[in-house]
């Protein structure tokens, strides 16, 4: 008898885990067996090569005027600016959109799904399981921007080939140096889409509503734009998350590099992820189902 109790397995209590990896993996696993993941991805891969395509087809004197039309008109026959164009005038709403979509499922989706109560009673911490969310959308994010980045600089040296890497200010770069200007972009540009991702998991956090989260994301990034372009309550224009967006990535096209915009842009984003995934993490442990 007493042999048979000291064989029998031990009991499963709240202090177990699962690994970080595993959960990760599963997550991902999750994300991308869904259609609409990979549909958003591979449209805005082609975003690149489509911009790329058209601006051949077209005189420069032909766009329209405004920052995008006149960064546009810079991307003619410049491998160099076209990928920093896509960049820039996606991040104004198809960017942010896929990162909202990513968040939204990540947590309200599971609630509506009745999956998330599942792992809201596994043996898996409340800020273990907000870091599998977090990285799931990091990662949604982060491949976005990478497709969009790759692909427009594949279609630049195409089509203008590798002597076509000029900046703003008529100097010639090396396709190494401006691929490097390019990732730095890049990187600043997930970082503002984990900042929407944040935020997205921190409204998901209330929710059983995915496309609530999408609309509120939306709403919002919609009504900071509108804020930024009023004089009257400039005060605010600093705290707004998209300040700068079109303006920030453009100044890695000038020689010299001024990174000041970047670096400006990129504490903002800082600051919203702590503050989305507190909110997030407040929430979460809390939640029952």
């Amino acid at each position: 008898m007493t042999h048979a109790l000291a064989a029998a397995p031990a009991a499963r209590t709240g202090q177990d885990s699962v690994g970080l990896l595993r959960l990760y993996r599963a997550e991902l696993r999750w994300i991308f067996r869904r259609p609409r993941t990979l549909a958003v991805l591979g449209l805005l891969a082609l975003i690149p090569v489509i911009i790329g395509v058209a601006l051949t087809l077209v005189d420069a004197s032909e766009t329209r005027g405004g920052e995008d039309g006149a960064l546009l008109a810079s991307a003619v026959n410049n491998g160099f600016v076209l990928p920093v164009a896509a960049l820039t005038m996606t991040l104004a709403l198809l960017l942010p959109l896929a990162s909202a979509m990513a968040g939204a499922d990540a947590i309200a989706g599971e609630a509506a799904h009745g999956t998330l109560r599942g792992w809201l009673i596994a043996p898996v911490g409340r800020g273990r399981l907000l870091a599998i969310k977090a990285f799931g959308v990091a990662t949604v994010s982060a491949i976005a921007v990478l497709a969009m980045t790759f692909t427009g600089f594949a279609t630049g040296l195409i089509i203008s080939g590798t002597d076509s890497m000029f900046t703003l200010t008529g100097s010639t770069l090396s396709v190494w140096d401006a691929l490097g200007r390019i990732l730095l972009v890049a990187a600043w540009v997930i970082l503002q889409l984990w900042a929407v991702g944040a935020v997205a998991l921190a409204i998901s956090a209330f929710t059983e509503h995915p496309m609530l989260v999408v609309a509120s994301v939306l709403a919002g990034t919609i009504v900071f734009t509108i804020l930024g372009v009023l004089d009257a309550v400039s005060w605010l224009h600093p705290f707004l998350l998209n300040e700068n967006w079109s303006q920030a990535p453009a100044s890695v096209l000038m020689d010299p590099l001024d990174t000041t915009l970047l670096g400006e842009g990129a504490l903002r984003a800082a600051c919203y992820i702590a503050i989305g995934l507190s909110i997030a993490y407040a929430r979460l442990t809390t939640r029952d189902g």
